[in-house]
């Protein structure tokens, strides 16, 4: 008898111990929120990749980890704020959600090396609304690296419209995502990575067909028209995309998320859920990820303007 109970001791012990390694061995997903920008109910990086952290929080296997105001810092022994790009080592995948161009958090001084070793190591990256912007040159050719496209000032469009998803490529990121439409600053037109071989890893997500109205503009900055988006009059555009590097690691871009209140959309949660994980190599749920938003957690950590 008092063998058995030995031996049942030991067995809990050792699921003790196995429990901890998986805790310990969860994936990191890092959300990186850019600075307050906008009126309030726009741009709220923040609020919204808390909303993200959250919603994620019922899935096994991972933890997300919020950084605001644009980078990971911390404050060092004389109480000042440095830099932290070490908080993203040992991630499985990173997104930034933030302000573009030239403000853009992964270009600033030393940041787009630290993103690029990211991606040689395979971590997954991806970039939500603004985020999709840098500035053409070394900027755009690092994100056709790490994610195929990008938004290019005065070559793609950020008009406010209502696209139609309707339709939707079998890929692990579209599980359980129903047609869904939202009015939003939905980019279109990006540039994409030129190389042959590296297109074809792009994969378009969300697509929908802009009307002549919407291509005539006004675009919200610059106004527009440009006479090569009215031209391609009757395309179809894509609107989010994935993207598979040559050594394994995954990205995604993410034109919405202008306006706070679209997270409440459970399609358009979804899509962005489900890509998170997909980059991360986590396996997604049959029916995507599953999560619920109520009014009052759309309000909640706002920020102040």
């Amino acid at each position: 008898m008092r063998k058995v109970s030995r031996l049942q001791a030991l067995i809990g012990l050792f699921f003790i111990i196995l429990a901890a390694r998986i805790e310990a061995a969860d994936k990191r997903i890092v959300l990186i929120a850019g600075r307050p920008s906008h009126p309030p109910g726009m741009h709220e990086f923040r609020a919204g990749c808390l909303l993200l952290q959250s919603a994620l929080a019922g899935v096994r296997g991972i933890t997300v980890e919020v950084y605001s105001n644009g980078w990971p810092t911390k404050v060092d022994a004389a109480g000042k704020t440095v830099d932290n790009s070490a908080a993203l080592d040992g991630a499985a995948a990173v997104m930034i959600y933030a302000d573009g161009g030239g403000g853009h958090p992964a270009i600033q001084t030393g940041h787009q090396e630290v993103i690029d070793r990211l991606a040689e190591a395979g971590v997954g990256l991806g970039f939500a609304h603004f985020g999709v912007e840098v500035p053409k040159g070394p900027a755009g050719a690092a994100m056709h690296r790490w994610v195929g496209g990008y938004y290019e000032h005065e070559y793609s469009v950020n008009p406010m419209w209502s696209p139609e998803y309707s339709k939707f490529p079998e890929h692990p990121i579209t599980r359980g995502v129903h047609p869904f439409s939202n009015r939003d600053e939905w980019y279109f037109n990006m540039r994409w990575v030129e190389d042959a071989s590296a297109r074809a890893k792009v994969t378009p997500l969300l697509v929908a067909t802009p009307s002549d109205k919407v291509r005539q503009g006004p675009y919200v900055y610059p106004p527009g028209p440009y006479p090569h988006i009215i031209a391609a009059s009757g395309r179809e555009e894509t609107l989010m995309w994935a993207f598979e590097r040559p050594n394994g690691g995954r990205g995604f871009g993410f034109t919405g998320g202008h306006t706070h209140a679209n997270w409440g959309n459970p399609d358009q949660r979804k899509i962005v859920l489900n890509a998170l994980l997909w980059a991360a190599h986590v396996e997604v749920p049959p029916a995507g990820v599953e999560s619920a938003v109520t009014d009052a957690d759309l309000h909640k950590n706002l920020d102040r303007k």
